[in-house]
């Protein structure tokens, strides 16, 4: 009996605060973050059209370079980076890919990269939702592949993502401060049209 007049209590109270009030001139809104979040897709009108249907989607947030010098300074060279800032970087597959010689599921990965000054470790990784590059666990990495480093025309403010098609899929491009570096994507199965 006792236990079922504690459990009743509980309900009560639960009940109570669920239908309390809540005063919509007292929210805490979150300030506007210094590296803002923003996503990009394959293929890149995707949003707006009314017959492609997306291939892959990047949700990443874009620190600047504020003259900062980037790779080897902010960005340690030989570490671990969460593609990005805050949250780590996610790629979402719509159907199965091929990347770095290896075929991917469909589904959402986390990226990360350990950049050198020629030449960048690109890493998928199955684990998502987590902050920076602190929780990384490298067994749970999906494929690593290196990938050259090139020198852009010049510098790149914000870290910025995007693609580019190709025969066999599209090249995803990272760039920020005045490096770059990309890797193809193969859509397995799949006959690309131009859709731009």
């Amino acid at each position: 009996m006792k236990n079922l007049i504690i459990a009743a209590s509980l309900l009560v109270g639960i009940s109570t605060f669920s239908q309390a009030k809540i005063d919509p001139t007292k929210l805490n809104y979150m300030s506007v973050d210094v590296s803002p979040m923003d996503a990009v897709y394959y293929p890149l009108q995707v949003t707006s059209s009314k017959s492609d249907t997306p291939k892959v989607k990047v949700v990443y947030s874009r620190p600047q370079k504020k003259n900062r010098v980037v790779f080897g300074n902010l960005v340690k060279y030989g570490e671990i980076w969460r593609f990005g800032a805050n949250e780590n970087s996610e790629i979402r597959f719509y159907s199965p890919v091929k990347i770095g010689g290896k075929e991917i599921p469909a589904g959402t990965y986390s990226i990360f990269a350990i950049p050198f000054e020629k030449e960048w470790t690109i890493i998928l990784n199955s684990e998502t939702d987590k902050w920076g590059a602190y929780f990384y666990d490298k067994s749970k990495d999906v494929v690593r592949f290196n990938v050259p480093v090139e020198k852009t025309a010049s510098p790149i403010e914000y870290f910025s993502v995007t693609f580019v098609q190709t025969k066999s899929g599209a090249d995803l491009y990272a760039g920020w401060d005045n490096s770059q570096v990309k890797f193809p994507i193969e859509f397995k199965g799949l006959i690309l049209k131009n859709s731009w």
